[in-house]
Formats: C-alpha cells, structure tokens, sequence
C-alpha cells in the first residue's frame, strides 16, 4: 500500500500523529487466553509473530479472567518486550476503577510502561460523560501518562459509530484528543450501522490512529459464504488504517495474517465495490455483525461492576 514500509514479511505503518511505526496486522489477545489455546502455544504464537515482524499486540484488561495479559506478559520476557508496541484495554469509568486496572494490567504483562491504553467497549451513550467525568477514568489515564506507566490513550467500542462520534465530542469538549480509536472495519459494515462511512473520515480528518477490529468477526462473516478470510484482511488492509487486529489461536492463523500481508495489492474501486457487491445482501440487517445486534458481546453488560461507581455528585442527585 502507498506509504507502507516493510520489516521483514511486514508493512509498517505510522500510528496517527503519533508518529510510531506499527505493523499493519496486530495480534488479538482475547484468542490467546482461549481454553483451548494452551500457554506455550500462546507464548509461540506472540515471539513467532515479533521474529517475523509484527509488532503491535492487542489485550485487555478483561480478557479471559486476566489469562490473556499474563500469557503475553510470559511471551514478552527474554528481550520481546523492547521489540514490541503494546495495546490494552480498561473497563472501568470511574477514576479509581481504571487506576486498579491499569495497575492490574501492568503487573500481568510484566511492564512498568504500556505503550497504548483504551477505554474499551464504549458502547453506550452516558459512557463518554462517565469517563471525562473530573472523577472519572480518564483522569486516571493521564495521571498514569504523567508518571510514566502509560504512553499513548485511546478507546474502543463495537456497537453503533453515533457513539463513537459521541465520544468524540464529548472529548472535544474537555478539550481531549484521543492518540488512537479502534473499532468494526470489514466488508459488512460498510452495509450496516457503518463505522467506515461515519467514523472513519473523521479519524482521518484528526490523523488518529485507527485500529480496525472484527476484519473477520471471529469467522462469522466467513459463514455468509460470500469472501475468504484473505479478502476480509484485505478489504480491511485497504482502508486508512494504522493497524488491523485479527484474533490469532494457532499458527495457522498465524500464517493466514502474514499471507494476507504478503498478498497485499492496492485495492482499486471496481474491486472494492465486487467485494461490497458480494456482501450487500448478507449484510443489509447486521446478521454477520452480531456484536452490533447482540448483547452476548458485551462483557461490560454481563459484569456491570468492572465499570465502577457511577459519579458521586450524580449519586446525590439521585439521593436529594
């Protein structure tokens, strides 16, 4: 693609107006803690996929009771760690809530610094007004950045881009600007609910870092029958994204993430629109998105407490 550098069988790319250079496919953590992925297979997959040339590692704070982090913290002793540019996540909206998962955080990954920091699943409209609280998570997140264990911040959500470009605001009005936004990039969304035509012209605009998610849905879009894993990781690829994450639970999949990269052409409008053509019909209700659908997903949902107490002068209100 124009601009991309390579290292090793990689494109590199830059991470918004960060100025970091990051590969263009980045290791999901969520598949790492999978029960049936053991430790040493996760361990192999992170350093496999570092000698090779990715360097951007995907995690968070919730994933699989904490088994993600501390597999990938093991696989970035020996040196990795200085090789790699490292992702989680924080659920908690509360200022005191994110600091205990930050600090979780760090110590599972075995760091005393993670290069980028999210709020995840901001996939309701009082999440942002919870966060930019003066009490509230991201106050804990700069904190952290002004002493060292944190470099960059950003958030995530899968639900609906009018929340994301909720978010957006009310940043703008704290006077925030966010290093990173990750969100759905694949050939269904752009059919439905579309974070490619609402969100992503105006990540572009700001020049953040976008990182693209569920390029595959975790093989559910493949169901549809209508595009293989390559041309999802392609269309994805195609995009103005910094970095595309993909769930990775085995060196097969392994090797479909660096096939995708090897293959990676330009993507011109009359294949671009043969994709979208494929899925239109597939796509037009959300069914092969079910994150945007569905509450199954929403880890925060299932376990409200991860979220931490709602503001206190909003507690006395309630109370008067």
């Amino acid at each position: 693609m124009p601009g991309d550098s390579f290292q090793n069988e990689m494109p590199y790319r830059v991470l918004g107006r960060t100025g970091e250079r990051v590969s263009a496919i980045g290791v999901g953590g969520w598949h790492l803690g999978l029960s049936h992925v053991d430790e040493a297979l996760s361990v192999r997959i992170v350093r496999e996929a570092i000698d090779r040339g990715i360097n951007f590692l995907d995690n968070s704070w919730d994933y699989n009771d904490g088994a993600s982090e501390i597999r990938m913290g093991r696989a970035l002793k020996d040196g990795y760690r200085q090789r790699a540019f490292v992702m989680t996540k924080i659920d908690g909206r509360s200022k005191v809530e994110a600091a205990r998962q930050l600090n979780e955080s760090l110590r599972r990954l075995g760091t005393d610094c993670i290069d980028l920091v999210q709020h995840h699943e901001v996939i309701r409209f009082e999440d942002p007004h919870r966060i930019f609280d003066e009490e509230g998570a991201n106050a804990a997140l700069i904190e952290a950045r002004q002493a060292g264990k944190l470099r960059y911040i950003g958030f995530t959500g899968h639900k609906d881009p009018r929340i994301h470009q909720h978010m957006l605001e009310v940043a703008d009005e704290a006077g925030f600007a966010f290093d990173t936004v990750q969100m759905p990039l694949n050939v269904m969304d752009a059919h439905y609910r579309s974070f490619e035509r609402l969100v992503l012209p105006e990540l572009v605009k700001r020049n953040t870092g976008v990182l693209g998610m569920k390029s595959l849905a975790n093989g559910v879009i493949l169901k549809a029958g209508a595009v293989t894993a390559v041309e999802c990781l392609h269309y994805a690829l195609s995009l103005p994204t910094s970095v595309v994450i993909t769930g990775i639970d085995s060196l097969e999949r392994l090797e479909q993430a660096f096939e995708a990269a090897r293959t990676l052409r330009p993507m011109d409008e009359a294949r671009r629109g043969a994709l979208l053509a494929r899925t239109a019909s597939a796509a037009a209700h959300g069914e092969f998105e079910p994150f945007k659908t569905r509450s199954i997903f929403d880890s925060t949902a299932s376990n409200p407490a991860w979220l931490g107490d709602e503001p206190e002068r909003v507690q006395q209100l309630m109370s008067e």
